[in-house]
């Protein structure tokens, strides 16, 4: 007998977190972590931590702000 198999092509978004499919995002530009489809149309390109090295670094961050807990 044959098992089903259930894959999931889901990843978490660096940027803001939410659940969306792999194929549907894009890298981040410093360490390629996983940036959703709908992140990078509002013109986020880095995740979370890269953004919090380049506001350390003095460059102006390029992520939302966190959601509320």
């Amino acid at each position: 007998m044959s098992t089903q198999q259930h894959e999931r092509d889901a990843m978490i978004c660096r940027a803001c977190g939410n659940e969306e499919r792999a194929s549907e995002g894009y890298p981040c530009n410093d360490c390629g972590t996983f940036i959703c489809v709908i992140c990078n149309m509002k013109g986020i390109t880095q995740c979370r931590t890269c953004a919090a090295a380049a506001s350390a670094a003095g460059a102006a961050p390029n992520v939302p702000p966190s959601p509320p807990s």
